[in-house]
């Protein structure tokens, strides 16, 4: 069964694993992938990161990136949290969690949950750089070719 939120407050990893694998020795591995926001892009530095969604439609595409992973390596279990708002650098966004029985099935979960979210989730991010100047992110061509593994 999987979690998925969207929130501006941080996440607890320690309390989102426990609520994913407490008590349960059906697990054989938990993936994991924490995103943070980075101090520098393009070689400038960065204040601070704004992400926007669109409520109710990011988590119903969130919803199905997950059903698609469960489905794929018949996980027990996948956690996905998505941060909107303003962060600083250095400030986790997102957090992946995928268990199942064997380790290589949670990994490749875990690779397939973030590539699928970095291209097929609709969020926006603008960056706002120390020279006062801001600019949106655009789709990375390397995210997509990622993603791109996990098709068919």
């Amino acid at each position: 069964m999987a979690t998925v939120r969207v929130q501006a407050a941080a996440f607890d990893l320690a309390a989102e694993f426990a609520a994913l694998s407490g008590g349960r020795t059906d697990i054989g591995g938990v993936g994991c992938f924490v995103g943070t926001v980075r101090d520098t892009a393009h070689g400038r530095p960065i204040t601070a990161m704004t992400l926007e969604h669109y409520p109710g439609m990011t988590e119903r595409a969130m919803a199905a990136i997950a059903a698609e992973a469960e489905a794929r390596w018949q996980l027990l279990g996948c956690t996905l949290v998505h941060r909107v708002g303003t962060l600083a650098p250095g400030a986790p966004i997102v957090l992946v969690l995928a268990a199942a029985a064997h380790r290589q099935a949670a990994l490749d979960a875990t690779a397939f949950l973030i590539d699928w979210l970095k291209t097929r989730a609709p969020f926006w991010k603008k960056e706002q750089f120390a020279d006062g100047a801001e600019a949106w992110v655009a789709a990375q061509e390397a995210d997509d070719q990622a993603a791109s593994r996990w098709d068919g």
